[in-house]
């Protein structure tokens, strides 16, 4: 059976391919660390693990559930948005529960764009709005971010552009690879361009509270719900990425749409996720203060890796991954390559994020300290 077309222009995740040769090399007995990928290894609070365990034994709990998630876990996420980024939201009608935030790519995409929509991409990025955006038929459009503008887009620069086809515009703050943060003024200036050339803004925002002082949500600049979505998600804020809860947030408008491309491929989250995942949003602010404790502790090592390899760390970055240039003479790929191979040391090569990613690499946060101090100790031998 010859597979359909959207898919000739669409391949296969990095990590999904790359993971299988690492677990390879392990079934062959390599004792490989993995510094690559960004899954959370510390457990969730234990107050959410309880709060699950309590909810499966309710009558409701293996029941369908309401598409646009329960009225509890909404109201979650409302406190959660005011609390946190001083946005207020009407927990009816502008929040929409996901499973996951990466679903909610595809929701979006699916909802606002038709065949030959151009969409503008951030190079680097998050490979998956290329991915997405290839599969619905639209046409990606690559803005580049550079280290010498502190990663953030050059909105002069695109406005010089023929932007009449561009339907929908992805942005990432704090963004992933590099770690850069926006302000609210890059949020605002965002806003404005989004409205002048009719582009539907969003902000893809998992990475908030993760080494990062101050929070911030694209909905906080006034107006925005007219033209901007945020995608966010517990994975990384509260070490939930298998449970797969997330949500998008924006004006009921926006979000009916979505609801009635998610409405017809799944049948509700389950229960007790939410009802556990409605009390993380409901803890205090010492919780990530405990967690970005662990995490800072690691960036040091990560940063002496660095260093031991060579590598430059860009300056000013937040979230779970140190992304750094590498020494010149060499590619992203190749270095990868010669410490998965020589040092059983797997990181990430930049490549993957685009072509304005060539160049660096980056370090996953997401291991034990002793575990970096052994990669440390392999690359000074």
């Amino acid at each position: 059976m010859i597979q359909a077309n959207r898919l000739n222009q669409v391949q296969e995740y990095y990590f999904s391919s790359k993971l299988r040769e690492v677990r390879a090399l392990e079934a062959q007995g390599k004792p490989i660390i993995n510094l690559g990928v960004g899954s959370p290894d510390l457990p969730p609070p234990m107050q959410v693990v309880e709060g699950l365990t309590k909810a499966l034994s309710q009558s409701v709990a293996h029941q369908y559930q309401p598409y646009k998630g329960t009225s509890d876990f909404r109201n979650a996420i409302q406190e959660f948005y005011k609390s946190h980024y001083k946005v207020e939201l009407a927990s009816e009608t502008e929040i929409l529960p996901l499973m996951g935030s990466k679903e909610g790519i595809l929701h979006i995409s699916m909802a606002f764009l038709n065949e030959g929509d151009e969409v503008l991409i951030p190079n680097p990025g998050y490979p998956t709005y290329s991915s997405v955006t290839e599969l619905v038929g639209a046409k990606a459009v690559k803005y580049e971010l550079s280290e010498g503008r502190n990663w953030l887009p050059d909105l002069k620069e695109l406005a010089k552009k023929d932007l009449s086809k561009v339907k929908l515009m992805w942005v990432n703050y704090p963004h992933m690879p590099t770690g850069a943060s926006a302000t609210k003024q890059v949020f605002k200036d965002l806003v404005a361009f989004a409205k002048k050339h009719q582009i539907l803004v969003v902000n893809d925002n998992p990475y908030s509270f993760i080494l990062n002082e101050h929070p911030l949500s694209i909905l906080e600049v006034e107006g925005a719900k007219e033209v901007a979505l945020e995608l966010n998600s517990l994975s990384k804020s509260f070490n939930m990425s298998g449970w797969r809860v997330g949500m998008v947030c924006g004006s009921e408008e926006n979000l009916n749409s979505i609801l009635k491309v998610k409405s017809n491929m799944d049948s509700g989250m389950f229960y007790p996720l939410q009802a556990g995942a409605a009390i993380a949003l409901r803890l205090s602010k010492e919780w990530f203060q405990s967690l970005n404790e662990t995490y800072l502790k690691r960036k040091k090592l990560i940063l002496e890796l660095a260093d031991a390899l060579n590598c430059t760390p860009t300056k000013n970055q937040t979230g779970m991954f140190v992304w750094a240039k590498i020494p010149e003479g060499t590619t992203s790929e190749l270095i990868v390559d010669k410490l998965l191979h020589e040092y059983d040391l797997f990181i990430t090569p930049g490549f993957i994020f685009g072509s304005q990613g060539e160049g660096y690499v980056r370090f996953s946060l997401c291991t034990p300290e002793e575990t970096i101090i052994e990669a440390i100790k392999r690359v000074k031998q």
